[in-house]
């Protein structure tokens, strides 16, 4: 564990009901409350798509896109025309638009965008995924609309990238805004909300472990960084209530050709529309 586990939050608090479910499974059983939590770990909220994200939804083209690896499908915007390709990656709960901001500025700098909503995200079918899907996902579209000159992911989005890179996709640029770090402290940190003991936490990432084959932790953004070489600009707030700047300061450590830029007042998600961001993510670009 992390010295940072303990300062992991998020915003969206957890239904008293569900609480109480997670506690009565565990007196019955930690193994019941373990696949209970790990229900909940794999299921993303869908929420609305707010009114200034329309212009971006307006004026992609859009395309279910299936991912042969998952036997799912992914729903896939194409923003501008242009042969420099960027790719945005989402968090969990977050939508294909939702770097919209970030997203008009790279057509000012003369690059098309390809952003998705990844499996049971946004308008994309199914209610259950996890990251290693999200993934399988870069890897296909690199696959079909690749090769991407810069890839930029929020949160989730940029372990997704990090990983992809390790995995051999190949950017010019990288940019992480808000990025999460140690898949064990996230997992330890999601089970504790529901009031329950550690050792069903570790039971649920056992559980992920045999369902993926491998240890879920060497998904971890800093461990996965080791392998990046590619130039990369890291954004984090040190308001962010969802992820502790320590997960960046450790990913910056980790990742060798790394600049590491920390806001204040701007939390988890209001990070991905403020104008000094965006210059400072423009100017890296450029």
């Amino acid at each position: 564990m992390s010295k940072d586990q303990k300062t992991y939050r998020n915003t969206i608090e957890i239904p008293k009901p569900i609480i109480y479910t997670a506690k009565t499974l565990q007196l019955i059983s930690p193994h019941l409350a373990s696949r209970f939590a790990g229900k909940l770990f794999m299921t993303p909220i869908k929420h609305k798509m707010p009114k200034r994200e329309y212009h971006m939804d307006k004026n992609t083209k859009q395309l279910n896109v299936p991912i042969p690896s998952l036997n799912k499908e992914i729903v896939v915007y194409n923003y501008g025309k242009s042969t420099k390709k960027a790719l945005l990656v989402h968090g969990w709960s977050g939508r294909g638009t939702q770097l919209f901001k970030i997203a008009d500025e790279l057509l000012k700098l003369g690059y098309m965008t390809i952003s998705f909503d990844a499996p049971a995200h946004g308008k994309a079918p199914g209610s259950k995924t996890n990251m290693s899907e999200f993934i399988d996902s870069v890897m296909h579209l690199n696959a079909l609309y690749g090769p991407f000159e810069v890839g930029i992911g929020h949160s989730l989005g940029g372990m997704t990238l990090l990983n992809s890179i390790s995995q051999g996709l190949s950017l010019r640029k990288l940019v992480i805004i808000g990025c999460g770090d140690k898949i064990i402290d996230i997992a330890l940190d999601f089970t504790r909300k529901l009031g329950l003991k550690d050792n069903v936490g570790l039971k649920m990432k056992n559980r992920f472990d045999e369902i993926l084959g491998k240890d879920i932790n060497k998904l971890s953004a800093s461990t996965a960084a080791i392998e990046v070489q590619t130039p990369s600009l890291i954004i984090h707030d040190k308001d962010d209530a969802d992820v502790p700047l320590g997960s960046a300061e450790n990913i910056h450590e980790h990742l060798k050709n790394s600049r590491l830029v920390i806001t204040e007042g701007l939390g988890h998600r209001k990070i991905l529309g403020d104008k000094n961001v965006i210059t400072e993510i423009s100017q890296f670009i450029r």
